[in-house]
């Protein structure tokens, strides 16, 4: 026992020194279609920032003038991604998995220094009900629809029929409209990949008839530390069919797929994706695209199209070939966990694209992300840079408040954000919409 403290202890201690030492990163233009990409520059460790968790107090998130940002509920378990319902209900899917073992003695490192950032509240596996019943903005109502799940994150309703992408397996509750409490176990419409979970969120999205399923599946590696054969059905996005369960895959080589969102109108699946680690604060840009079915990305051979990544043995020069480059950066490691079309709802300077939240980078000084911005479309594609609508997270002072992951679109007009370290959901409204009746 003795011996063991000693080295957590050392590892803490060293974990402090590599944090405390990372150089500052230059800033690039690194958004939108064509990226600026530095050289590859590898490192024993990779660069570590991680800002001290600190409680919001009396403080909350900024966000633009004309708008106003309230918390609707507190105390959850880990709140990942939401979904609001047909009468305005809103589900929450919390929960934490992954199960990946230390590689290497700096895995051991690296990951101390992440939970440094993340809450230390235990993962619900269960999904929570938010209602306002008389729509005044104040959801009075909290109840638990369904528990005893496992790592639940991606969540979807088609007609009567409510899907969630467990860590493990993507099931089905039967739904009524204004209902609080599943009638029963869920059912389970298919196996999703679960060995190791080295990422383990499972995204999920309907297509705009219901008759396809949508789940994108994470990698088993920063960049095949493990080896290719725990990669299989990896890094992927699945097409299941809704009645069946039966699936086929629809693109490759997405690092990590960790949202996913239909365009309305146009039923395009788009994607926001985390790409790899450990080639330096500036490489490799996360990113937003549209899916196409039979595309291939690039994971693990390749990023931004046909940019060779040389670690990844063997090398595979016609795969890197058939590699075609994402539509939008969102900048390197900004980790976004969270996409939504956006509406005219939300006023004339969010009506046309869509909110991402990033939860915030733990490889990269100074840190990145800890924000929701909007991506603006023209002709239904990503047109300008990105706009800050929800900021505040990581503050000047250095600490950190909150984390953004899931961002969804109320109809009625409200941003609704999963904030997995305050383990709060925030609602973003135009004043004009939150204004009390006459």
């Amino acid at each position: 026992m003795k011996r063991q403290t000693i080295t957590l202890l050392s590892v803490s201690v060293l974990a402090a020194a590599l944090a405390a030492c990372s150089p500052a990163a230059p800033p690039l233009e690194q958004y939108g279609a064509d990226p600026q990409l530095p050289t590859p520059n590898r490192g024993v460790m990779p660069d570590m920032t991680i800002a001290k968790p600190t409680a919001w107090g009396d403080r909350v998130p900024s966000v633009p003038k004309g708008y106003r940002i309230a918390a609707i509920a507190t105390g959850l378990a880990i709140p990942r991604q939401t979904l609001v319902l047909p009468n305005g209900d809103i589900l929450v899917a919390e929960g934490r998995g992954g199960s990946a073992p230390n590689l290497k003695p700096k895995d051991v490192i690296a990951g101390r220094i992440k939970s440094k950032g993340n809450t230390a509240v235990k993962g619900g596996n269960r999904l929570t009900l938010l209602r306002d019943a008389d729509g005044d903005g104040v959801y009075e109502f909290r109840t638990v629809f369904a528990d005893g799940l496992n790592a639940p994150y991606g969540l979807a309703l088609v007609g009567n029929a409510l899907y969630v992408a467990n860590q493990d397996a993507l099931v089905r509750f039967d739904y009524q409209d204004g209902q609080t409490r599943a009638g029963g176990a869920p059912v389970k419409l298919t196996d999703l990949p679960a060995a190791i979970n080295h990422h383990w969120t499972k995204s999920l999205a309907a297509s705009a008839d219901g008759r396809y399923l949508y789940v994108g599946i994470g990698s088993n590696s920063n960049i095949t530390e493990r080896g290719m054969a725990v990669e299989i059905d990896r890094a992927q996005v699945w097409q299941i069919d809704a009645a069946s369960g039966a699936h086929k895959v629809f693109a490759t080589g997405l690092r990590n797929p960790t949202a996913l969102a239909i365009q309305p109108g146009t039923g395009t699946l788009w994607a926001v994706v985390n790409e790899r680690d450990e080639i330096g604060p500036n490489l490799v840009p996360d990113y937003l695209t549209s899916v196409r079915e039979g595309a291939f990305y690039g994971w693990p051979y390749s990023y931004w199209g046909k940019h060779v990544d040389t670690r990844v043995m063997p090398q595979n020069p016609a795969k890197v070939a058939s590699a075609i480059a994402p539509d939008y950066a969102l900048g390197s490691h900004v980790a976004a966990l969270g996409v939504a079309f956006s509406s005219p709802a939300m006023g004339a300077a969010f009506a046309d694209g869509v909110f991402v939240g990033e939860h915030g980078s733990w490889n990269r000084n100074p840190p990145v992300g800890y924000k929701v911005v909007f991506v603006p479309f023209r002709d239904g594609r990503p047109a300008g840079d990105p706009i800050d609508v929800v900021t505040g997270f990581h503050g000047e002072d250095g600490l950190t408040r909150g984390r953004p992951v899931g961002v969804t679109l109320d109809p009625r007009g409200a941003l609704i954000v999963a904030d997995d370290l305050a383990n709060t959901i925030w609602r973003v409204t135009p004043v004009a919409a939150t204004a009390p009746p006459p």
